[in-house]
């Protein structure tokens, strides 16, 4: 394993065999673990904006804690609802160290106060929430098993990605044949018509929370917790 003096030596050669601004490299550091935890008992809108809650806020909440000295967050805290119907939030925060380890040991199962909320951290699996792939944006698999090849758009469900919608879509192309005709959806402008879910066939977007397979796969993903 690397000492310091190691890490201090790695740097400098970095440093000297590049000609970019030096100022912009990160420091070397050795691997490390993330523990994957959750937080409950902190509501799903904000008691001081009267929104939902958003990562940056939870992450000023976390700092403003002294529960959470010394922990360092290895990516943005995802935010999402116990249930559809429900005002309180589940927050999933990815820390730097193993689940045995002492900054992970020292929070997991303590208290702190969220304004006139007790919220509680709790211990988790890796890679909570809905599955819904990105390829096919079916509901129940992840991409990375997904049997199509290529990509669908995830809003007319066309064999193109989601992002050349505007082109390649049927619905923003000119059509005189209509009565009245269809005008060419404008460059730059985001499609105006409506979506059709490959899912369940209702008039929305494939990921929309308004799907029913969403609130179906979101309540099962919650009870296995």
């Amino acid at each position: 394993m690397a000492s310091p003096s190691d890490l201090q030596e790695i740097e400098k050669c970095v440093k000297n065999s590049l000609v970019s601004d030096v100022d912009q490299i990160s420091s070397p550091r050795l691997p490390q673990s993330k523990s994957y935890l959750k937080i409950v008992g902190i509501p799903y809108i904000s008691e001081r904006s009267n929104v939902q809650i958003s990562p940056d806020e939870v992450e000023g909440i976390l700092k403003a804690n002294h529960v959470f000295n010394d922990i360092i967050l290895a990516s943005k805290p995802r935010i999402i609802k116990i249930s559809p119907k429900s005002d309180m939030a589940i927050i999933w925060i990815d820390i730097w160290d193993t689940q045995n380890g002492s900054n992970a040991r020292k929070i997991i199962n303590r208290h702190f106060n969220v304004g006139s909320f007790i919220a509680t951290v709790r211990g988790a699996n890796m890679n909570p929430g809905v599955p819904q792939c990105k390829d096919c944006w079916k509901w129940g698999h992840m991409a990375g098993v997904c049997c199509i090849q290529g990509a669908k758009c995830v809003k007319c469900n066309g064999p193109h990605l989601s992002i050349n919608h505007r082109h390649f879509a049927w619905c923003c192309k000119a059509n005189d044949k209509l009565n009245p005709p269809r005008l060419e959806t404008k460059k730059g402008e985001p499609c105006p018509h409506s979506f059709k879910c490959l899912n369940c066939k209702g008039d929305h977007q494939a990921n929309s929370i308004e799907c029913p397979f969403w609130k179906h796969y979101f309540n099962k993903e919650w009870h296995s917790k």
